[in-house]
């Protein structure tokens, strides 16, 4: 039996490896065990329990005030024991959490080949965003086998160096876990969000959570929201708040208490998809969003300065509208004021993914370790 290790410690990276944990327990000749760090602890145990997915390690390193030296020593730390009881034949991680990087370095300090999940993206500025640039760089450095979502991060990991033999396009695995979550005519559990008439009122979700949009930037987002709402009156804006103190304080200094603006508890997954597939317009400051919305015909209005997804900006489906007030309310009020731009991002072509990135991943580890004897085709976007 190959022994397969699949590593995450945050909602994002739980919700797109669990459809490759799932594929690979379905596997004839592969042992896959699942080491979380809960680096995000209550969020994460969210998304276990949508996808029935029970941990075989348990770091559970979060703690009130954890700084990224706490995540990173603690996770390098778990894994030297982990690794020592547990005698992988290869780790997978995912992305570009600090979770990711501090893991994949204790894999390579016992010399156990990685999978990198997501590999690829980049935005060339490594403070931008912090610290998930370096992350997936350095843990790039590391790796034997690389899982590039697109044609684009393939071409990233080229630039670099890496052998072309050792990198698959496969789409991403985001793309698979949407598909097995939505659901048609969805009821919510949460008061707010089941009041609200969704075909007469149009909807802008929201999601702002990036350490490089902490203060300042944060405060134009909720200024620039609280203008649209009182502007449009048939918007209503739900704003899921993450639990970090240095937004929570923020969104509901600016927002608490006006009427059309809904600001709720972070949702699970299976709630979150199915708001998206309600939603209108999507604002956001996530990565997993860029891909997730346009799959369900929404357009994303990015709300960083750069992505490490221009895939999505290429074929009209996001933009980058910065974090300046005025321009996140002049894009707003484009794509509500111009259904024929609005239209246009709604119907572009997702360049991410078919669903079956994680058949292809999991095809792709049995062909390394001599299961499969055909290297697995890759994903082709067809825009």
């Amino acid at each position: 039996m190959v022994k397969v290790l699949a590593v995450f410690g945050t909602r994002p990276e739980a919700i797109k490896m669990a459809p490759l944990v799932i594929e690979l327990k379905k596997r004839t000749g592969i042992e896959c065990k699942v080491a979380v760090t809960a680096q995000h602890r209550e969020m994460l145990d969210q998304v276990l329990e949508i996808f029935n997915i029970k941990p075989d390690y348990d770091l559970n390193i979060m703690k009130a005030g954890q700084t990224l030296f706490d995540i990173t020593a603690d996770v390098l730390m778990g894994f030297k024991n982990i690794l020592s009881e547990f005698k992988v034949d290869m780790m997978l991680v995912h992305g570009d959490t600090s979770t990711t990087f501090a893991a994949s370095l204790a894999a390579y300090y016992q010399k156990i080949p990685i999978g990198h999940v997501e590999a690829g993206l980049r935005t060339g500025d490594k403070y931008a965003p912090f610290p998930e640039e370096m992350n997936r760089k350095l843990t790039g450095a590391l790796v034997d086998l690389h899982f590039a979502p697109t044609k684009r991060s393939k071409q990233n990991l080229l630039n670099e160096g890496v052998n072309p033999a050792s990198v698959y396009i496969t789409g991403n695995t985001v793309i698979d876990a949407l598909k097995m979550m939505v659901c048609e005519k969805y009821k919510f559990n949460v008061c707010k969000l089941d009041k609200i008439d969704y075909n007469n009122k149009r909807v802008l979700l929201v999601t702002a959570h990036r350490r490089e949009n902490y203060g300042g930037a944060l405060q134009n987002i909720c200024h620039a929201l609280k203008d649209i709402k009182l502007e449009f009156e048939n918007v209503e804006i739900v704003f899921p708040v993450h639990k970090n103190p240095a937004v929570r304080n923020v969104v509901y200094e600016v927002l608490d208490n006006i009427n059309g603006i809904h600001i709720i508890e972070p949702l699970d997954y299976k709630q979150f998809v199915n708001l998206i597939k309600q939603s209108y317009i999507i604002l956001t400051d996530s990565g997993g969003l860029q891909e997730e919305a346009p799959a369900l015909g929404k357009p994303v209005l990015v709300m960083r300065d750069v992505t490490e997804r221009p895939e999505a900006v290429e074929a009209g489906t996001v933009r980058v509208v910065g974090t300046k007030k005025d321009d996140i309310k002049r894009h707003v009020r484009e794509l509500l004021n111009n259904s024929e731009v609005y239209n246009r991002m709604a119907k572009a072509v997702n360049p991410y993914g078919d669903g079956y990135a994680a058949k292809r991943i999991a095809d792709a580890i049995c062909y390394w370790f001599g299961l499969s004897k055909v290297r697995p085709g890759e994903f082709v976007c067809h825009l």
